[in-house]
């Protein structure tokens, strides 16, 4: 049996397991999962329209869209404008029917948003001890330009790279059908976030790399360096989540709870927003030193393994530096406002570096960064000593 065969059958086997591994890895209850009452769960009436959701939350409350039709009062308070506004439903119990938000009050509440006729919300409705309705608005409707930038990128990639880039939509979908259908539902019903993402994330790439590339020798390889880069990225992921005694508490942790109304592993969801936030640059990384080999033997067909294993690598280090500086500058940015907070609370350096929050964000960057890093030798080898021109 050729090499490229056995390397089609030894990736086809693991993602055989792979449904056998995660599902037999259900969490335990350990001190990595910290299970949260609903602070609100018990709250029986709403009394004022102006207070923010999660003071108004009650399980029986109804969210709906609705549109502004008519400004009714503003005034300013506390350098923000407030409003009573006039809407009109248009989903739920309430569409077509006219009722009236009241969002002047002597209670200012942070981030209030000013709105315009016309404008599209997300109205949130309770009832109050005597059993009336009442409103408060909660978020602006978003769909509509979303769906505008979506159809600008879809267009903006066929036009530019049409039948590949066809492709590579179809990819882009896929990617989110596994993130949305198989690794979001199986962290929810408590089984290990890190096997779940390795092996959705390694599903991610095998369909992703063989719709883009084809399938050939060249996309086996690159199968084979991916999943070889992600395990041990997940093993150090492990080990310097330890080391650092990180928990994987956030707000956003914390409030996922609080809607769940049961425990879950934190610490096993960072592991696994690691492992996830790297797969993207793990397959530029993986598939652009495979084909710079693949072009070398082409152009040096006499070339020897160690030569064109040497070639390939400088080239794949000037690439670990742009797209280590990438990631970097992605996370970052993603926490641009915690840096900002410390910078200007005045707090020492090695202060900062022990915040559980910049220390959750270091760890995230390194180790991206470290699972490029390994990628770049792996995939350089293989494709040297494996593959074909």
């Amino acid at each position: 049996m050729s090499l490229n065969k056995k390397i089609l059958f030894l990736l086809l086997g693991f993602i055989l397991l792979i449904p056998n591994l995660v599902l037999a890895q259900e969490v335990s209850s350990s001190s990595l999962e910290i299970e949260l009452v609903n602070p609100y769960q018990n709250i029986e009436s709403v009394s004022t329209t102006e207070s923010s959701p999660g003071e108004n939350y009650k399980e029986n409350s109804e969210t709906f869209r609705a549109k502004v039709i008519e400004i009714l009062e503003e005034r300013e308070f506390n350098d923000q404008k407030q409003q009573n506004l006039k809407l009109r439903g248009l989903s739920g119990d309430f569409k077509n029917k006219n009722f009236v938000f009241k969002g002047i009050d002597d209670i200012q509440v942070d981030l209030i948003q000013e709105y315009k006729v016309g404008d599209k919300v997300i109205v949130s409705v309770n009832k109050d001890l005597e059993g009336n309705d009442i409103f408060y608005i909660i978020d602006c409707v978003r769909n509509d330009a979303i769906y505008l930038l979506v159809f600008l990128f879809c267009l903006l990639i066929l036009l530019i790279a049409k039948w590949k880039g066809l492709r590579a939509l179809i990819s882009l979908f896929i990617t989110f059908f596994i993130i949305l259908q198989l690794i979001l539902p199986g962290i929810l019903k408590g089984y290990n976030p890190i096997l779940i993402s390795i092996g959705g994330g390694f599903l991610i790439l095998f369909f992703v790399i063989y719709i883009t590339e084809g399938i050939n020798k060249k996309s086996h390889l690159s199968v084979l360096s991916i999943l070889i880069s992600l395990f041990i990225t997940g093993l150090l992921a492990i080990i310097f989540s330890n080391l650092m005694k990180l928990s994987g508490l956030s707000e956003d942790s914390i409030y996922l709870v609080n809607l769940l109304g049961r425990s879950i592993n934190f610490k096993g969801l960072l592991l696994a927003s690691v492992i996830i936030g790297s797969l993207g640059v793990l397959d530029d990384m993986v598939i652009t030193q495979v084909s710079t080999v693949l072009e070398i033997k082409k152009a040096s067909p006499n070339l020897r393994h160690k030569d064109i294993f040497k070639k390939a690598y400088r080239v794949g280090v000037s690439h670990i530096s742009s797209m280590t500086n990438t990631l970097f500058l992605a996370y970052a940015g993603s926490s641009l406002t915690i840096l900002l907070l410390f910078s200007v609370g005045g707090m020492n350096f090695g202060n900062v570096l022990n915040n559980h929050l910049i220390a959750t964000e270091i760890f995230r960057s390194f180790i991206g960064a470290i699972g490029i890093a390994l990628a770049m030798p792996i995939s350089t080898f293989l494709a040297a000593h494996y593959l074909k021109k």
